[in-house]
């Protein structure tokens, strides 16, 4: 079994209220030097089986069509390290 992780951000024009309250938040909490701060989405999904070409499409379809608003959020698809691959060298 392998394991994609879909990561999904606001598209960096796109305001995030979300993460400057926790960047305004941070100090008063004791947490100096952190200027910017953007809050995502991350979906970690089990593949049964290796990934190939074609179950990575599959995903990316799904991370375009359901888990992201591509109007205003991006993604990257990405196979987490150690996970089963189809073709990778062993």
């Amino acid at each position: 079994m392998a394991r994609v992780v879909v990561d999904v951000m606001l598209k960096p024009e796109i305001l995030d209220p979300q993460g400057q309250a926790v960047q305004r938040a941070l100090p008063r909490l004791g947490f100096e030097g952190i200027s910017d701060v953007r809050q995502g989405k991350r979906f970690e999904l089990e593949v049964d089986g290796p990934v190939d070409e074609a179950a990575l499409a599959r995903i990316h379809d799904l991370a375009e069509s359901f888990l992201a608003n591509t109007v205003i959020e991006d993604f990257t698809v990405k196979v987490e390290e150690g996970a089963e691959v189809a073709g990778a060298a062993k």
